[in-house]
């Protein structure tokens, strides 16, 4: 089911991880954000747009995780835009003779079966700097930053006042961290946090903030969203426990394993100072 969260724009939510797709209505068709992750509710996804008329123009896909980057036949064959680093991460697992067992790898395990993954990861990539989805609706701004993944992006429905983040600002999800380069040289910490200081000079510019997944955040939520994911991190870097609802006897029945990938990010960034040492 499409459910409108300001003129023009509408949220279609999974069941499992409540990711949400976006769609933003132009003159002569949608541009389709993220859109689901079943067969099932891409098709009921393609539907409601058939039944309200409506034929897909675009999609663009935030970040090259696997729940980002799926498509279905029935939503047809518009040009499917990411940014640069997006498609190259696309393109370099795609181009693996395994890829598809690969990418099976990270689905869960209840609805692996449910997910297809032949139009998987097909993005065009915009080249480094486009400022804006190539598409006759209305003006959708890129803003990449380095939180969460390599070639992350969120997106600004600017006449709609409408953020769509990624995989950032959720209200049932904690901030999850990139994994640092071979080399070592990317600290996820930080680039985390570059992120949000990104995230935060849009906030006077919306009124609405989409997450990848969980609740729709209406006017000053962006900013009561940054300020608790700062704290989360600043907290994982600091060595401190974060005082955060979304972990602990306080989360959101069905979302208690968010506890589990919190306490991992805490062992992973543990190790890494333990490695480090301390400075000399």
């Amino acid at each position: 089911m499409l459910t409108q969260v300001a003129e023009g724009v509408l949220v279609h939510q999974s069941a499992l991880l409540q990711n949400n797709a976006v769609v933003v209505r132009g003159p002569t068709g949608v541009l389709l954000i993220d859109p689901g992750i079943t067969d099932d509710e891409m098709t009921c996804l393609a539907n409601d747009l058939s039944t309200a008329g409506q034929r897909v123009v675009a999609g663009f896909s935030t970040h090259p995780d696997w729940d980002h980057v799926l498509w279905h036949a029935d939503l047809g064959e518009a040009p499917r835009y990411g940014t640069a680093r997006c498609a190259e991460a696309m393109r370099d697992l795609r181009s693996q003779p395994d890829w598809q067992a690969r990418a099976a790898e990270g689905l869960p395990p209840e609805i692996a079966e449910e997910v297809p993954l032949d139009l998987f990861g097909l993005i065009t990539g915009l080249p480094a700097g486009t400022a804006e989805i190539p598409w006759d609706g209305p003006r959708v701004r890129i803003v990449e930053h380095p939180a969460h993944s390599p070639g992350h992006a969120a997106l600004v429905v600017a006449e709609r006042r409408v953020l769509v983040a990624g995989d950032m600002l959720s209200d049932v999800l904690i901030p999850m961290l990139d994994d640092p380069d071979a080399d070592g040289t990317a600290d996820p910490i930080e680039g985390y946090l570059v992120g949000l200081d990104v995230l935060e000079g849009l906030a006077d510019d919306v009124d609405v903030v989409v997450p990848g997944h969980g609740s729709v955040g209406g006017t000053g939520e962006v900013r009561v969203r940054i300020t608790l994911d700062r704290a989360y991190v600043e907290a994982l870097r600091d060595g401190r426990t974060p005082d955060d609802p979304r972990i602990g006897p306080s989360a959101r029945p069905g979302w208690e394993w968010v506890s589990d990938v919190h306490d991992g990010q805490a062992r992973s960034l543990a190790r890494g100072s333990e490695r480090d040492g301390p400075p000399g």
